[in-house]
């Protein structure tokens, strides 16, 4: 498996040898982004309902196993 060092410098390679603008640009933009992973998201009044309505359930123990949601989900596609 490569390092770390090894990918950066490869992919450092790669880029220099690019010379369409618009895929840089593309490629900035899609970095650029992956950076910015950590900033805050701030939820609109909707969401935080949503939330605090899937906590209750939690905590009421309305749950159901993935296992059994696939079940549904295959009975649902197959009866249309």
């Amino acid at each position: 498996m490569a390092t770390v060092n090894k990918l950066r410098n490869g992919l450092i390679d790669k880029i220099l040898s690019i010379k369409n603008k618009e895929f840089l640009e593309a490629l900035d933009k899609l970095i650029s982004s992956s950076t910015s992973e950590s900033e805050i998201v701030e939820l609109t009044d909707e969401q935080k309902i949503m939330l605090e309505m899937s906590e209750q359930d939690i905590k009421s123990g309305k749950l159901i196993s993935q296992e059994a949601m696939d079940k549904r989900n295959l009975e649902w596609l197959n009866a249309m």
